[in-house]
């Protein structure tokens, strides 16, 4: 469970420090796009998670940086809270869930939990290519530039 722990501290570093980049860069829609998916994305697996129905929940959405700061703080409350509450569970249990497009499945808290933590590196690495195509620095998201 520590290990689980580090990575969602790893994750709400890294939406901070995407945020902090995006607020000083000139933003393009497509990169609030992504963010907002993966801001959107992490509520609907926390949503699973708690055994409720996400099927009606935005995955791609509009919004804006202040809307991505809500549900920053949204987000790593709930993570924190659900990590609690998880903690003294089985990381195997099966969570039952009906995906956007009404499809079934069962999966592991334990690997919905890793796949939501690689799920926002792999699109803040797209956010940052795009970032740098515009002329601007990326911000270094790094697991190893976090625990250093």
């Amino acid at each position: 469970m520590k290990t689980i722990q580090k990575m969602y501290e790893h994750l709400n570093w890294a939406n901070q420090r995407i945020l902090e980049a995006l607020q000083n860069v000139e933003v393009k829609d497509q990169q609030v796009s992504l963010f907002t998916h993966i801001l959107y994305s992490e509520q609907v697996w926390i949503t699973r998670i708690k055994g409720k129905d996400s099927s009606q929940m935005p995955i791609w959405s509009d919004g804006d940086l202040e809307v991505c700061e809500k549900l920053i703080k949204q987000n790593e409350d709930n993570f924190k809270t659900l990590l609690t509450e998880i903690a003294k569970t089985d990381l195997d249990n099966l969570i039952s869930y009906t995906n956007s497009k009404g499809k079934e499945f069962k999966t592991s808290t334990r690997d919905i939990l890793t796949h939501v933590a690689l799920h926002g590196q792999y699109h803040r690495g797209q956010i940052n290519s795009r970032i740098r195509a515009e002329g601007f620095e990326p911000v270094n998201t790094d697991y190893i530039t976090f625990v250093r």
